[in-house]
Protein backbone atom coordinates (compact mmCIF):
# COMPACT_ATOMS: atom_id res chain seq x y z
CA UNK A 1 0.00 0.00 0.00
CA UNK A 2 1.22 3.70 -0.41
CA UNK A 3 2.91 5.11 2.12
CA UNK A 4 1.10 8.29 1.41
CA UNK A 5 -1.97 7.04 2.79
CA UNK A 6 -2.57 7.37 6.44
CA UNK A 7 -5.08 6.08 8.28
CA UNK A 8 -8.37 8.15 8.61
CA UNK A 9 -10.57 6.21 11.32
CA UNK A 10 -11.25 7.18 15.08
CA UNK A 11 -9.16 10.19 15.25
CA UNK A 12 -9.80 14.02 17.03
CA UNK A 13 -10.90 15.84 15.67
CA UNK A 14 -12.65 13.86 12.61
CA UNK A 15 -11.56 13.66 9.50
CA UNK A 16 -12.18 15.83 6.90
CA UNK A 17 -14.08 15.85 3.08
CA UNK A 18 -10.10 17.36 1.97
CA UNK A 19 -8.25 14.47 3.68
CA UNK A 20 -10.77 11.37 2.78
CA UNK A 21 -10.44 12.80 -0.99
CA UNK A 22 -6.90 12.99 -0.80
CA UNK A 23 -6.74 9.47 0.43
CA UNK A 24 -8.46 8.74 -2.54
CA UNK A 25 -6.63 10.56 -4.84
CA UNK A 26 -3.33 9.23 -4.05
CA UNK A 27 -4.95 5.50 -3.94
CA UNK A 28 -6.22 5.75 -7.38
CA UNK A 29 -2.99 6.87 -8.44
CA UNK A 30 -1.07 4.13 -7.14
CA UNK A 31 -3.55 1.18 -8.41
CA UNK A 32 -3.57 3.73 -12.20
CA UNK A 33 0.72 4.12 -11.98
CA UNK A 34 0.50 7.44 -13.27
CA UNK A 35 -0.09 10.89 -11.13
CA UNK A 36 -1.65 12.73 -14.19
CA UNK A 37 -3.78 10.91 -16.62
CA UNK A 38 -4.23 11.64 -19.80
CA UNK A 39 -6.95 13.50 -21.49
CA UNK A 40 -8.30 10.52 -22.99
CA UNK A 41 -8.41 8.79 -19.23
CA UNK A 42 -8.95 12.02 -17.42
CA UNK A 43 -12.92 11.80 -17.26
CA UNK A 44 -12.52 8.47 -16.02
CA UNK A 45 -9.65 9.04 -13.17
CA UNK A 46 -11.77 11.65 -11.54
CA UNK A 47 -14.49 9.38 -11.75
CA UNK A 48 -12.45 6.70 -9.79
CA UNK A 49 -11.31 9.74 -7.06
CA UNK A 50 -15.08 10.60 -6.41
CA UNK A 51 -16.03 6.75 -6.19
CA UNK A 52 -13.28 6.01 -4.02
CA UNK A 53 -13.67 9.15 -1.76
CA UNK A 54 -17.52 8.17 -1.62
CA UNK A 55 -16.87 4.59 -0.69
CA UNK A 56 -14.36 5.87 2.29
CA UNK A 57 -17.18 8.55 3.69
CA UNK A 58 -19.42 5.72 3.70
CA UNK A 59 -16.74 3.37 5.32
CA UNK A 60 -15.13 5.92 8.19
CA UNK A 61 -19.38 6.52 8.91
CA UNK A 62 -19.80 2.84 9.71
CA UNK A 63 -17.03 2.16 11.54
CA UNK A 64 -17.55 1.27 15.52
CA UNK A 65 -14.74 1.59 18.06
CA UNK A 66 -15.01 1.21 22.07
CA UNK A 67 -11.33 3.13 21.97
CA UNK A 68 -10.67 6.27 22.87
CA UNK A 69 -10.60 8.42 19.61
CA UNK A 70 -6.62 9.17 18.83
CA UNK A 71 -4.89 12.64 18.84
CA UNK A 72 -3.33 14.19 15.37
CA UNK A 73 -0.39 15.98 17.02
CA UNK A 74 0.64 12.87 18.98
CA UNK A 75 0.48 10.32 16.05
CA UNK A 76 2.25 12.94 14.09
CA UNK A 77 4.94 13.07 16.74
CA UNK A 78 5.51 9.40 16.94
CA UNK A 79 5.44 9.48 12.82
CA UNK A 80 8.42 12.09 13.42
CA UNK A 81 10.16 9.76 15.59
CA UNK A 82 10.05 6.63 13.27
CA UNK A 83 11.08 8.73 10.07
CA UNK A 84 13.88 9.59 12.27
CA UNK A 85 15.11 6.24 13.59
CA UNK A 86 14.26 5.07 9.75
CA UNK A 87 16.42 7.37 7.89
CA UNK A 88 18.65 8.80 10.36
CA UNK A 89 17.64 12.17 10.36
CA UNK A 90 16.93 14.46 13.83
CA UNK A 91 13.49 14.40 15.03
Amino acid sequence: MCRNIRPLANFEPPVTTEEIEAAALQYVRKISGSTRPSQANSAAFERAVADVAAASARLLESLVTTAPPKDREVEAAKARERAAARYGTPA
